[in-house]
């Protein structure tokens, strides 16, 4: 476009060309229509934080939790209530004169300026969502793997702002590594930050765990086809279909239940992974078995976590029908 684009060239832009997956054009051009064609990113970045549900619910959760409730306490002020639900505040004050009220919120304003005088920075610390700087190619990895739905309680971006944070803190050793992030909503995020009291250092050190007489602790090497932080792949021994592959914790763990979060997201990256790859291998290949054995009862013979990858290929079975029911083969068809 040219640099001196008249009214109808921008009306015809807003109106039919903007092609919009967010609210941030619309935005930024108003910002800049109102600040007579320049505005600086401060600008742009507090007109897009006027439209950002999830500033307002953090802060919502922070009103209602700590501020609300201790000059409540206080006997400051009184909660308004809907049934149980706290939906706003009131001064528990007589009536007070313009003059008086002008002179508190002046007073107001000159504890808050002394404060940040004597703060400076330090004083939105809390509002860290992760301990460091969290990149844009990172988040997009974690929320595209948890289909945009917070990992704890399942609530979608379209209904609750979706946090990307450190499972593992990295003040407690955490890395940066893709299956060391989750994403959870603001509600999840903030309750988990304020209440959760888990000791990580211990956890850390479980990661190195191994045992000198486990067969997928001490595997050769050579066999491994692919590994990331957490995990790793080889070829099954006596596969059932060729190109059969098993994923593997590196931590010693006999119960897929008792798996960490970064572990089940190192074992699903390299799953997809390689399923990609079988699939440019051998095109012939047209589906798949994921099975993990838990337990002896259900067939567990090596007592180390694996999860079995199964390439299937039209044919390779009769009827294929009930394809894992076939653990219990009277019960395969139904």
């Amino acid at each position: 476009m040219s640099a001196n684009l008249t009214y109808q060239q921008l009306e015809a832009y807003i109106r039919e060309q903007m092609r919009m997956s967010h609210v941030y054009q619309p935005v930024m051009l108003r910002a800049l229509l109102e600040n007579g064609g320049t505005a600086s990113t401060e600008d742009v970045a507090k007109a897009l934080l006027s439209y950002d549900r999830s500033q307002v619910e953090y802060y919502e959760i922070r009103t209602k939790n700590m501020v609300g409730k201790v000059l409540t306490q206080n006997g400051v002020i009184e909660p308004i209530k809907d049934g149980r639900r706290i939906t706003g505040y009131r001064l528990a004050a007589g009536h007070l004169t313009t003059e008086e009220t002008g002179a508190l919120v002046d007073l107001c304003q000159q504890r808050l300026s002394d404060y940040i005088t004597q703060r400076g920075d330090g004083i939105w610390g809390h509002r860290s969502i992760a301990d460091g700087y969290v990149p844009g190619s990172v988040r997009y990895e974690v929320l595209k793997r948890a289909k945009y739905r917070c990992e704890l309680c399942g609530a979608h971006e379209k209904h609750a702002a979706l946090h990307v944070d450190h499972i593992l803190p990295r003040a407690k050793g955490g890395s940066d590594d893709l299956s060391n992030f989750q994403a959870l909503c603001v509600t999840c995020n903030t309750n988990k930050r304020d209440r959760d009291d888990t000791d990580f250092r211990g956890v850390l050190e479980t990661y190195t765990d191994r045992e000198p007489d486990c067969l997928f602790c001490g595997i050769d090497n050579r066999r491994i086809i692919a590994e990331n932080e957490l995990c790793y792949a080889i070829r099954d021994g006596f596969p059932v279909t060729p190109l059969h592959t098993l994923i593997i914790p590196k931590r010693h763990v006999a119960d897929y239940f008792d798996l960490y979060q970064p572990e089940l997201n190192a074992i699903q990256s390299l799953l997809q992974d390689q399923r990609k790859q079988i699939m440019t291998a051998d095109p012939t290949v047209s589906g798949f078995n994921i099975g993990i054995n838990a337990g002896a009862d259900a067939g567990q013979t090596i007592f180390h976590v694996h999860v079995h990858l199964i390439p299937r290929r039209k044919g390779d079975v009769a009827d294929p029908r009930g394809g894992v029911r076939g653990v219990i083969p009277d019960k395969q068809k139904y």
